[in-house]
């Protein structure tokens, strides 16, 4: 069991290319013994941006704060607090903040990562 204030989490930069003004703090993982999802928090900064990739699972996004739009595929849609999100497995996906403040969302993901041999802290494109 784990109950934590996200603040007590601290924000680390996300590494993987083409990430700009973007941050990400694991709130709930498999280091916690959750055997079935992990739940990250992002921060996108102003003018900031997540890569432009795709992977071998879904997502499960909810926008907490902030403003920006998403690119699923070809299409691009607005976000603001209250969004909720689904990107499938292997569809290319990019998420930008065209607001003042930063860009704050919740992002699950399923546990083990599928078709990634690797832990989620790096799927989560942190180092």
């Amino acid at each position: 069991m784990k109950v934590v204030h996200s603040d007590e989490i601290p924000l680390q930069p996300v590494t993987m290319e083409g990430a700009v003004g973007c941050q990400i703090r694991v709130l709930v993982g498999q280091e916690d013994g959750a055997p079935n999802f992990t739940m990250r928090q992002f921060e996108v900064a102003p003018g900031g941006c997540t890569p432009l990739h795709a992977h071998g699972y879904e997502h499960e996004v909810f926008v907490l704060d902030g403003t920006g739009t998403v690119q699923i595929g070809e299409c691009s849609y607005g976000l603001r607090a209250g969004t909720a999100v689904f990107v499938p497995a292997g569809v290319m996906h990019q998420f930008r903040n065209s607001g003042a403040v930063p860009l704050r969302f919740l992002c699950l993901i399923p546990n083990p990562v599928r078709a990634v041999d690797a832990p989620c802290v790096a799927a989560c494109c942190i180092g």
